[in-house]
């Protein structure tokens, strides 16, 4: 990362997060951002052209030569057009091309992008967050802590298969255009049951069974919550009814509290 150089920067201010508002659509303020962030890391107009054109499978335009105005103008217009969901396509070009870039001050280009990118994301309500050079659904601050810290501990406790059916349900939730939210639900329920089953030595009894067979899995009456969770977690993702598909914040929520279980065993039933 580069040196901090503004005030707010050098002295650690930084306003507080919006509360996400925006998801399934790009804004036009986000979509002159990303150029502007991808031209601080050292990108030319004409390489944004030519990496924006091969995505869109649109044919640079000939009689536009010159950077600027007429290239970047040429540019604005590609992200401009573009459906919500081909604009976030567009920033992972970015950072793909990026990867191996370094800025004037000799800082990773693809660090400052991602990091700017994320605070502006942050202070505009925007749920999509970019990590590793891929656009992922980004929840409240509790719900990425848990899902993250839940990643770190399964994996950290030899919880392979569980750390990876968390990990699936958040890229169900990032699908553009539209997340699978009974998938996500799905692959948190499978993380839980995946988990428990390790903890309990049972590789084949359904976590309903576990959760009866097991009352001191976790503090009473917490047992009784996490019986709910399965009851609910299994009705949206599994046994669907007739007009009760669930939503977006419906799948979240599963995920968040999947992911608050799955590192409390883990850290506290260690194999």
């Amino acid at each position: 990362m580069s040196k901090a150089s503004t005030f707010s920067e050098r002295n650690g201010y930084e306003p507080p997060e919006a509360d996400i508002t925006i998801r399934h659509e790009a804004p036009d303020e986000m979509r002159a951002v990303v150029i502007d962030i991808a031209y601080e890391c050292g990108l030319d107009p004409s390489d944004l052209r030519a990496s924006i054109c091969r995505l869109l499978r649109a044919r640079p335009d000939p009689n536009n030569w010159s950077e600027y105005p007429n290239i970047d103008n040429e540019v604005h217009d590609l992200v401009e057009s573009s459906e919500w969901y081909e604009v976030y396509d567009v920033i992972e070009t970015i950072a793909s091309s990026l990867e191996r870039r370094t800025r004037r001050d000799g800082s990773p280009a693809q660090a400052h992008f991602e990091t700017e990118l994320n605070r502006y994301f942050k202070r505009r309500g925007i749920g999509w967050q970019l990590v590793d050079g891929r656009i992922e659904a980004r929840g409240p601050e509790a719900f990425e802590l848990a899902v993250k810290e839940a990643r770190v501990a399964l994996a950290e406790s030899a919880r392979a298969t569980a750390a990876n059916e968390i990990h699936q349900a958040l890229a169900d939730l990032s699908r553009r255009p539209e997340p699978d939210i009974t998938g996500a639900i799905q692959h948190a329920l499978a993380a839980l049951e995946c988990t428990v089953r390790n903890v309990c030595g049972d590789p084949k009894a359904t976590l309903g069974v576990l959760l009866k067979s097991n009352p001191g899995l976790v503090p009473t009456p917490l047992d009784g919550a996490l019986e709910k969770l399965w009851g609910f977690a299994s009705e949206q993702g599994r046994h669907l009814r007739e007009g009760r598909a669930p939503g977006f914040d419906d799948a979240q929520l599963a995920v968040h509290a999947c992911a608050i279980v799955c590192r409390y065993l883990a850290q506290r039933r260690r194999p």
